[in-house]
Order: C-alpha cells, then structure tokens, then sequence
C-alpha cells in the first residue's frame, strides 16, 4: 500500500463558527465556483458586502456557518440555512459546502460536512437537504453521498450558464431522530443548542 501523495494527502484543519474577518475569504472561494462552474447557479460573483449580508442572516438565526482553516487560512466553508420560509419546514435545513479550489480532493469538505452535521443535529434539525447545481457534478453527489444522503429527484434544465441546461439534484439525509419522533420544541431552542 502506498502511501497518499502530497498533492492529495489529507490536509489537517480546524473547523470553527465563521466570524466577519473570513467573509473575504469565502467570497473568494465562491467567486471561483461562480465563474468558473455549475455548482452555483450564480451568474456573477456576489461582492463581500453581500456576502457578509448572507452570514448574518444564517448567524442572526443561531444557525452553524463553519470554516475550515489551516494556521489563518481559509480553505473552505459550510452553512446551513432554512429549507423553506414557511413554518412547517422548520426543522429542515439546507446544506451549503464550499472548497477553495487548489485544495480539492484533500478532505475538507468531508471534514466540513461531518461538523455541519453534528452542528444541525444539536440545533434540532430532523431533515438536511441538499441542491446540487448540475448532475455532472460528481464531487458534491460523491461528498453527499459518503455522508449518508441519498438522491430524492432532480428538477431538469432548471438552470441554464455557460451556454447550456444543467440540472438540480436533490439529496436528503435525515438528521437525529429523523420522522421516528415528534420533535421536542422549535429548532435552535431545545436543550442541545450550542450557544456562543
């Protein structure tokens, strides 16, 4: 067996709650996804200030926004935003995982991933789903997949960039006690909650 080789080696990182100073950061590495890919239906990169204004929207409702970080670099981030607006999918979050492109395939987004889990399930969400920009992105499927999701349909040609139609995957991944029990209380009140 040999061993991994640098280039693709595993890259030990620390996942923390995102703070203001790392919005530049994820902006950069989502411009790249922006532009240069399907992931995001996105047609132009949003600037810092939006991004900012989209952290403290997840963060003003107590919701996990991570980043993983090697020394003071940002190398990739994950959130969890509510599914829907209305009341009754209150327990369903969806999920957003991001990979500062040259370091793809190191295991950041399964690193970021499992701590987004554990973050949502302590918050009391019963369901994560995922939207997958284009089905021909295999990375993200692969990544949701390792992580217990599973395919519940696609919307086809709902996006068209770069010229062509591309796909939304759905994914879905029950979290906790799932549908087994009635939930205890709203999300992010209940004990479990991980507070500042």
């Amino acid at each position: 067996m040999s061993a991994a080789s640098p280039s693709t080696a595993p890259l030990k990182v620390r996942v923390r709650p995102a703070v203001e100073e790392d919005i530049p950061a994820v902006q950069e590495i989502y411009a790249h996804y922006v532009s240069k890919s399907t992931a995001s239906f996105e047609d132009e990169p949003p600037t810092v200030a939006e991004m900012t204004a989209r952290w403290q929207r997840v963060i003003s409702r107590g919701m996990p926004y991570l980043v993983a970080v090697r020394g003071r670099t940002v190398l990739g981030y994950a959130y969890a935003a509510p599914f829907r607006e209305r009341s009754a999918y209150r327990y369903t979050c969806e999920d957003s995982v991001y990979v500062a492109a040259n370091v793809l395939g190191r295991d950041i987004g399964n690193v970021l991933m499992t701590a987004l889990i554990e973050r949502c399930t302590a918050f009391g969400f019963r369901q994560m789903i995922a939207v997958i920009g284009d089905s021909a992105n295999a990375a993200s499927l692969a990544l949701h997949s390792r992580h217990g999701f599973y395919v519940i349909g696609a919307l086809s040609s709902v996006g068209y960039k770069f010229g062509r139609w591309s796909d939304a995957v759905f994914m879905q991944r029950s979290l906790g006690d799932g549908d087994t029990t009635q939930p205890p209380g709203r999300p992010g009140r209940g004990k479990g909650r991980r507070r500042k």
